[in-house]
């Protein structure tokens, strides 16, 4: 009889011996759990900023971004200094070779378009020859604050002209760049350094460190540039 009752009390408290191991398991995996939350949420706190050093000598410290962010001025200085680049032309630095550095801030698809309308903007002679003498610059009067239009894209307002002047005129004509200028991260820059950089080749190398490239310049009354 009393061997019939040991048994009887061994086999109540096995389940209770079950349940207990289970809810001990239960509260370990959500310690575990909140103790994972909570060296996530200090590692987030303690991120140190990164020290950013300039090619011209300045340093600063920035907080961690994901890489399909930019600063606005980041994307207003490279849409202005990428244009200008381009649209600056002498005898030192004539057309075709501010346009073979420049547009490789520019996706595929659009030097051509672009090409053409600027060879249409030299008119009266040819786009790979400068006259002695002849100066033309980009003179940028606004770029608007970046709009973001997608992820990792922006569109910008820029209100431009381009003066030109020769030995024979040294007034100068004015020719309106009015564009919508859409820009786009990507994820090498596209620039590089030749043995023997020129200055120009040093300031679109410097430009190609933001890794962003314009992927369409419309006019700035076209209401379906996208």
């Amino acid at each position: 009889m009393q061997i019939l009752k040991t048994e009887n009390k061994k086999s109540n408290i096995l389940p209770l011996f079950a349940v207990a191991t289970f809810g001990l398991n239960v509260f370990a995996l959500l310690l575990l759990l909140f103790h994972g939350s909570m060296v996530e949420a200090l590692k987030q706190q303690l991120t140190p900023q990164s020290l950013v050093q300039m090619l011209d000598g300045r340093s600063m410290t920035v907080d961690p971004k994901p890489s399909f962010e930019r600063h606005p001025e980041v994307i207003r200085r490279f849409v202005g200094e990428t244009m200008s680049l381009m649209l600056t032309w002498s005898e030192q630095q004539p057309p075709q070779i501010a346009w073979d550095i420049s547009s490789q801030m520019l996706s595929n698809n659009i030097k051509q378009k672009l090409l053409l309308e600027l060879t249409n903007l030299k008119s009266g002679s040819q786009f790979e020859i400068i006259n002695k003498g002849s100066e033309y610059v980009l003179v940028i009067d606004s770029i608007s604050q970046p709009i973001k239009i997608a992820e990792g894209a922006w569109k910008v307002e820029t209100y431009a002209h381009q003066l030109s002047f020769s030995n024979y005129d040294k007034l100068g004509e004015s020719n309106s760049f009015n564009k919508q200028i859409l820009v786009r991260v990507v994820d090498e820059a596209a620039t590089s350094l030749p043995e023997k950089p020129l200055s120009w080749n040093v300031a679109a190398y410097r430009l190609g460190e933001a890794r962003l490239e314009i992927y369409n310049i419309c006019d700035i009354k076209d209401k379906t540039c996208s």
